[in-house]
């Protein structure tokens, strides 16, 4: 219904040629794609203002399915553990002087949903190839590819971080549902996607990743009065574009989770 003769509209003339525009009322839906577009440009326009002329690195943070519970169940808490931790692995690196030595920035989104709409909060990273020293002086990166840093000491360090600091946060009564015993040989993916190779590329993805809704009108291949059908990206076959059919029921229940 948003921007169509549903929801009505507003006639704007002009006062000196008298020329008349019908403009359509938006529904102003947090979740609609259309009306996500003036937010997310105005978000942009004050991003570029914070990027530098350098490489910037994309690195993903995830959290193993034996959490999701958890997650559900303590939102906030875990979704502020979950930015805590990944940031404390990012510092962690990023002050070993054989590696930077300084200390990093970055701008952070987190996302909750997975390419078939299913839950799965995971934390995007968007970092320069540098930082601050203990001089106050700018820092270059010795590395010259799409790694930051080695992807898998970062996984072994976030997740001996985050399982110790939920332990802490379960003793401390600050957690509704029980905590897995051995969080440790779970999979805790920290993964490096492809690095950008200036700002205005880093630009471009902020502006279709930072006031991404869930699904967009494009991916909805066919509604009917029972099902869904949307298509979707398989990561783990090469972003291989697949089809989903499921319930209109299961598709709202994934979509407002």
């Amino acid at each position: 219904s948003c921007r169509t003769p549903q929801l009505g509209g507003s006639v704007l003339a002009c006062s000196s040629c008298g020329s008349v525009h019908y403009v359509m009322h938006s529904c102003r839906n947090r979740h609609c794609p259309r009306c996500q577009g003036i937010d997310k440009e105005l978000w942009i326009e004050d991003r570029k203002q914070d990027l530098l002329p350098v490489k910037y690195y994309h690195v993903v943070f995830t959290v193993p399915h034996l959490l999701l519970e958890l997650f559900r169940f303590n939102r906030k808490t875990m979704y502020n553990l979950l930015f805590e931790k990944s940031w404390e692995t990012i510092c962690h690196f990023a002050s070993d002087p054989k590696l930077l030595g300084a200390q990093p920035g970055a701008i952070a989104i987190l996302h909750t949903w997975d390419q078939q709409l299913k839950y799965h909060p995971h934390v995007h990273y968007i970092i320069p190839a540098g930082g601050i020293d203990s001089n106050g002086k700018w820092k270059n990166t010795k590395q010259n590819g799409d790694f930051l840093f080695d992807v898998k000491q970062m996984s072994e360090k976030f997740s001996a971080i985050f399982a110790k600091k939920l332990r802490k946060l379960k003793q401390q009564g600050k957690i509704n549902k029980f905590v897995p015993r051995d969080l440790i040989p779970e999979p805790w993916v920290v993964y490096a996607k492809q690095a950008f190779g200036s700002s205005h590329s880093v630009v471009e993805y902020l502006g279709r990743y930072s006031h991404r809704v869930a699904i967009s009108n494009a991916r909805i291949l066919k509604v009917t009065d029972t099902h869904v059908t949307f298509k979707w990206c398989n990561r783990k076959e090469n972003y291989k574009t697949q089809t989903q059919t499921i319930t209109g029921v299961e598709f709202l229940k994934r979509f407002i989770e």
